[in-house]
């Protein structure tokens, strides 16, 4: 596995728009900013019809422009530790299944995702922001193009294709009634540090396996309805 090229320099940072007025950059620092969209945060029921808003489950990382993975720069501390409250003993392979797969790394139990003796490294991770954030980075070597990519996805998010009901095995499973519902989504923003552009906006390119058990990416998005939601605009921006 390639050597990371990034360092996430700043936490996570909550921001109200874009505009980084918070956040000292120096020049040629990259940033990569997650604007929230009307769906980011989600109904997870909790006891006697009570409901919590949740935000999505993200991970973003760096792709050379032969889709080969880099490094990751963030994960949701949930998927990123095992973390989940309500799974009923489910891994959770279907959240994130393509960031997973692109990883590469098989642990104890045959899957792609971290475990709870084999979390990721705490500087990539933390809690989803319930709001719009961004992420400052910075270019320690090398790559000149390359792909910024953004997966996200909401826990039980079910709709008509996508149900709690359908069985495993079944088309469109999803991981059964504390799953995904539907698949995650995944975001692309080609950036070229040759050109004379300081911004980039990441194009939604396709989902994952709805079941987690691939690491396919599905350009049909027909059956996907508020998860497109989730996510507003995403944008890479080169100081």
């Amino acid at each position: 596995m390639k050597k990371m090229i990034f360092s996430v320099i700043a936490s996570v940072m909550l921001v109200a728009s874009c505009s980084k007025e918070h956040i000292v950059y120096q020049s040629g620092d990259l940033s990569v900013c997650v604007e929230a969209g009307d769906g980011w945060l989600h109904d997870y029921p909790l006891f006697l019809g009570i409901k919590k808003k949740n935000p999505p489950q993200v991970a973003i990382w760096v792709e050379d422009t032969d889709g080969r993975y880099v490094g990751t720069l963030y994960a949701s501390k949930k998927i990123a530790t095992q973390g989940w409250a309500s799974a009923g003993g489910n891994r959770r392979k279907e959240a994130l299944p393509y960031w997973c797969h692109q990883r590469g790394v098989v642990y104890d139990d045959g899957l792609y995702l971290p475990t709870k003796s084999q979390p990721l490294v705490d500087g990539m991770t933390g809690a989803t922001p319930r709001e719009t954030f961004d992420v400052r980075l910075v270019n320690k070597k090398g790559l000149r193009h390359f792909y910024v990519m953004v997966e996200v996805n909401h826990s039980i998010d079910f709709n008509e294709r996508y149900s709690e009901y359908i069985k495993e095995g079944e088309p469109n499973y999803s991981g059964g009634s504390e799953g995904s519902g539907q698949p995650a989504l995944v975001y692309r923003a080609e950036v070229n540090l040759d050109s004379a552009k300081t911004r980039y906006d990441a194009v939604l390119i396709g989902r994952s396996s709805a079941d987690g058990t691939d690491g396919k990416l599905y350009e049909d998005l027909s059956g996907i309805t508020s998860a497109l939601s989730i996510v507003k605009q995403i944008t890479v921006c080169v100081k």
